[in-house]
């Protein structure tokens, strides 16, 4: 009996020895079962109480370290793929802030942070939204270092820090698998409104750039036309100005080479007649006639210049020029004279 006794116990003991085993084992891999997931809320934690971004170091050390000629470089090539914000340390607004730092007073890029900043400001805003602290913070900084006098600044501001102690009342209740999840979604969710954002904005610097083109275009093709017009305006009041002196010059070589009155040669020259209630009152006076004489020698006009008296003797000195004749004349010839009445002959 007692041997079969013995024999039982040593049968049960290495039963014993296994379940002691096995317990342990549970016991060890459920200790590293729970210490496995706080990896990720000791690098929260440490993310957490990492400094915050500054203006003054908002810029990537490697950034500020490029060269001017680096530095516009990399802003245009940002710039074009979109890369206006974001990611950080790669940027249009990073780049040119450094090279702001280092060539003062370049209107092209203070045009270009001012172009930057409205997206940046809203960028801030969807990140505080979306919980994304380390994010906004980032932005935020950059915006100061940019505009530290710029109004939505201190809102911002004061946005993150409420944001942020209401989210992380919030983050209390949660366990750290749940907040590594939080956290990556936080991440999927910034990198997916980044790119609309960045690309939204893209297109609607190139839509204002595309007007701001038309627009030159259209004022470079309206100062063309206005010298165009003025061009044409000048040559057509020069051409009237030459013309006219032409004109002036040929007037003066034809009345050079026109025959003048003492160039008129006389053929028949017939005295008027005395008007008969004249020669009864035994009136006298005189008619200066002005006449015309044609290139074949005949008076083609005449009329009264002045008469004394008036129109007593002007029907007849009229009709007695009108009678002259003259030897042909190359051209016509306009004179005047005076012709006298006396009764006494």
């Amino acid at each position: 009996m007692i041997s079969n006794h013995s024999e039982a116990r040593s049968v049960r003991r290495p039963a014993t020895l296994q379940f002691i085993a096995v317990l342990t084992l549970g016991l060890a891999l459920a200790a590293c079962g729970k210490d496995q997931p706080a990896e990720p809320a000791a690098d929260a934690t440490a993310a957490a109480t990492a400094p915050a971004p500054t203006p003054a170091t908002a810029v990537s050390s490697q950034v500020a370290a490029m060269t001017p000629e680096q530095l516009r470089e990399a802003a245009s090539k940002a710039y074009a793929e979109n890369r206006l914000y974001a990611p950080a340390g790669d940027n249009a607004v990073e780049y040119y802030l450094a090279l702001r730092d280092k060539t003062q007073g370049d209107a092209a890029v203070a045009s270009a942070l001012t172009d930057l900043l409205p997206m940046t400001v809203i960028a801030i805003e969807q990140s505080v939204n979306r919980d994304d602290f380390s994010e906004a913070k980032r932005l935020s900084a950059l915006l100061e270092k940019a505009d530290a006098q710029h109004p939505a600044l201190a809102r911002l501001k004061a946005s993150i820090a409420a944001q942020e102690a209401t989210a992380a009342q919030r983050a209390q209740a949660l366990t750290a698998e749940e907040e590594a999840k939080r956290q990556k979604e936080i991440e999927d969710k910034r990198l997916a409104d980044q790119k609309k954002q960045q690309d939204d904005a893209a297109k609607k610097l190139a839509a204002t750039q595309q007007a701001n083109d038309k627009a030159a275009a259209d004022r470079a093709a309206a100062d063309k036309a206005a010298a165009d017009k003025a061009a044409a305006d000048k040559a057509a009041a020069d051409k009237a100005v030459a013309d006219r002196r032409a004109a002036e010059q040929r007037n003066a070589s034809a009345a050079s080479a026109a025959p003048a009155a003492s160039d008129l040669r006389p053929i028949s020259m017939p005295a008027p007649k005395f008007p008969a209630e004249a020669l009864r009152a035994g009136q006298s006076g005189s008619v200066l006639v002005e006449y015309t004489v044609g290139t074949d020698g005949t008076v083609t006009a005449a009329r009264v210049v002045r008469s004394n008296p008036a129109r007593v003797f002007d029907r007849e000195a009229v009709n007695a020029v009108r009678k002259w004749r003259f030897q042909p004349v190359a051209s016509p010839v306009t004179t005047r004279r005076e012709i006298s009445f006396n009764p006494q002959g």
